[in-house]
């Protein structure tokens, strides 16, 4: 069981590492502008999203099954003090390794993605008043009915012509 463990903390930090550079590539998409790649980078994300959900709930699985049979440790215990409980000191080495490997890449990745969805509202708050320019739509100081906000729209254009 320790070595399932240690094959799925692994995986993680892989899966987290790869996410990370997508998440970097995604960046670069929004930047550019390239809705074509950013098309494919979020099919390639819910892949990996899919796969971490998968792994972490072997990691999840395979903890308990330590937990009980170790009757050491609780549902409380923290990570670095489970693995305390591992049959060696060599194996409890290249779990806490792991185990900072795969905090350090979803560190990264929490913090690219937090980035990326700053830029993507930006570029999307852009597109939005660059359309209400070209239509001479306006956002109305108050809210309408059910607390969505209001818009006035001039006639800009003539859609008969």
């Amino acid at each position: 069981m320790w070595q399932q463990l240690m094959d799925v903390l692994g995986k993680l930090g892989n899966i987290y590492d790869e996410l990370t550079k997508l998440g970097e590539k995604k960046r670069d998409a929004l930047v550019g502008i390239d809705m074509e790649g950013l098309a494919k980078i979020l099919d390639t994300e819910q892949i990996l999203a899919a796969k971490i959900q998968k792994l972490e709930q072997q990691r999840g699985n395979i903890l308990k099954e330590l937990s009980k049979s170790s009757g050491l440790v609780g549902e409380t215990t923290k990570a670095l003090d489970f693995y305390k409980a591992a049959p060696s000191r060599a194996v409890e080495d290249r779990l806490v390794r792991l185990h900072k490997v795969l905090s350090k890449n979803v560190d990264r990745a929490l913090v690219l993605r937090e980035n990326n969805n700053i830029l993507a509202r930006g570029a999307l708050d852009a597109v939005s008043r660059k359309l209400n320019q070209l239509t001479g739509t306006t956002e109305n100081p108050g809210y309408g009915k059910g607390g969505d906000v209001s818009f006035s729209n001039k006639k800009a254009l003539d859609f008969k012509a």
